[in-house]
């Protein structure tokens, strides 16, 4: 599946989960949905996006370590349903809204977290998806500034 759409529907869980562990579990998915998104373009995205990309996958990786794994149901990982990266810009910018709901939300839980574990927890994955988020920034930069080279480079006349 196209890597816009599993953002879309990881926003979709996101805003729909309700409670405490439901939040957490949505958060190690999208998470996790950036690690492999991370991975994907470090591999095989425009080579300036390569060194950002794997940062992208440390620190989201990072993300899902400071939480509990969730039980889920194999098929119904979506970082392992990512089988198609057609346009790293909107995948990047998808991705950026993403991992900023996934910050809200942990802040929400963290400020209701009834014990330290939780609140814990919440700080290290919303500084995870913080760090996350700025590399997605910055690969969005590095591509903007790409696509400018490229349409100065094409307006030159040819000599």
């Amino acid at each position: 599946m196209d890597a816009v759409r599993l953002i879309l529907t990881s926003r979709l869980a996101l805003a729909g989960s309700g409670e405490g562990p439901r939040i957490l579990t949505e958060v190690w998915q999208a998470q996790a949905l950036a690690q492999a998104i991370g991975s994907r373009l470090a591999v095989s995205g425009p080579p300036e996006l390569r060194g950002e990309a794997l940062g992208l996958t440390e620190l989201a990786g990072r993300g899902c370590g400071v939480l509990d794994p969730p039980d889920l149901d194999p098929g119904t990982l979506l970082a392992a349903q990512l089988t198609e990266l057609h346009d790293a810009r909107q995948a990047l910018l998808a991705l950026s809204g993403l991992l900023g709901e996934v910050g809200i939300a942990l802040v929400g839980l963290a400020s209701a977290a009834g014990d330290e574990t939780t609140y814990w927890q919440c700080m290290e994955a919303i500084d995870a998806a913080d760090e996350s988020r700025d590399r997605v920034l910055e690969m969005l930069r590095k591509l903007t500034a790409r696509e400018e080279r490229e349409e100065r480079e094409g307006a030159l006349p040819e000599r």
